[in-house]
């Protein structure tokens, strides 16, 4: 995957693609950041550019790879004999034997491309034995050979290894950057995709996990209760309410787990209300489809309304992962709207 097809991650993919093309890219890099972000991909990316046989520049990017190339297509499909991707097995973690093979091979000049890249897919779940043998490699490493350590639990690595990799830190990305990428990458329709990213957390792949059409429907019931909420005051019609944030009947834990799914829908409804009712960049809008609706919703839900709304909401999240009844925690939460 070229540099200009990643999703979010603009300053970091402009500072590796300068070091490509200035040729001052470190030996040995840690990615770190949540998972689902986009990590591995960048790492395939610098593979790509380092390798491609046609590499292009444009103004944000000094050097990208053509996608077209023999060597872009084969690193595409994980073919490369220079690329190297190194995951958990089936138990869960790296062994020794894999960092080893990978050592012997990084000695030797690239067969097909100009750079050797390692990719250390999940990290964190490298044994100790396999950390430590790769330690030597990573303080003095071949100088065709670059080794990138991707990991959502950095810390769980030994100081050692993270002593010899400069860090690069990955942000969540925005909604409106998981919505993109839902779409145009994943067939996603335009509703689905922005009620999966709102729960997402930034993460395209938590995303891709889960059942859209619930999200869209837990979505939909979070914005009814928020419309409800700003023409309603009396308490009684408001728990009246409430009983259309649980309508499962498979049980406590099917229970608990849509209802916070209308939690965190009703969050990022919040966090748009409050950005409309400041005169905030709609850029930053997270449900832009919604924007009418919330629209006339701010004009009910002021800015301290709404950071108010919203904390009673976290609150509500906090009570319910205490296993307090989701009943309880509805009831109590509409009427702090």
């Amino acid at each position: 995957m070229p540099f200009r097809d990643i999703v979010g991650h603009r300053r970091l993919v402009s500072l590796l693609s300068r070091a490509c093309a200035r040729e001052t890219l470190p030996p040995s890099l840690l990615f770190a950041g949540p998972s689902g972000v986009g990590k591995r991909r960048v790492a395939l990316a610098i593979a790509e550019a380092v390798n491609c046989l046609k590499p292009r520049a444009s103004a944000e990017l000094e050097r990208d790879a053509c996608g077209e190339c023999a060597s872009c297509k084969r690193i595409a499909r994980g073919v490369h004999l220079d690329v190297i991707v190194i995951e958990p097995g089936d138990s869960g973690s790296i062994k020794i034997e894999q960092v080893r093979d990978v050592i012997d091979r990084a000695d030797y000049r690239p067969f097909e491309g100009k750079r050797r890249v390692v990719i250390i897919d999940e990290a964190d779940a490298l044994v100790a034995a396999a950390q430590n043998a790769l330690l030597k490699t990573l303080e003095e490493p071949p100088s065709a050979s670059i080794f990138v350590l991707v990991s959502s639990m950095p810390d769980a690595l030994l100081p050692t290894v993270i002593s010899r990799c400069p860090r690069l830190r990955f942000a969540p990305l925005s909604t409106a950057e998981v919505t993109t990428a839902l779409i145009e990458g994943h067939g996603y329709g335009e509703s689905d995709a922005r009620a999966t990213a709102a729960d997402a957390d930034g993460s395209i792949g938590r995303a891709l996990e889960a059942n859209s059409a619930d999200l869209a429907e837990a979505r939909g019931e979070a914005g009814r209760l928020l419309q409800h909420a700003a023409r309603v005051s009396d308490p009684g019609r408001r728990i009246d309410a409430a009983k259309n944030l649980i309508t499962t009947k498979s049980g406590a834990t099917a229970e608990r787990e849509q209802l916070a799914a209308c939690l965190r829908a009703l969050a990022s409804l919040l966090r748009d209300t409050s950005i409309l009712a400041l005169g905030g960049d709609r850029r930053m809008l997270g449900n832009a489809d919604l924007e009418p609706t919330l629209m006339t919703v701010s004009r009910t839900f002021d800015g301290r309304r709404s950071m108010l709304a919203y904390t009673a909401v976290d609150e509500a999240l906090a009570a319910l992962a205490k296993n307090v009844s989701p009943k309880v925690v509805a009831d109590w939460l509409v009427l702090q709207l």
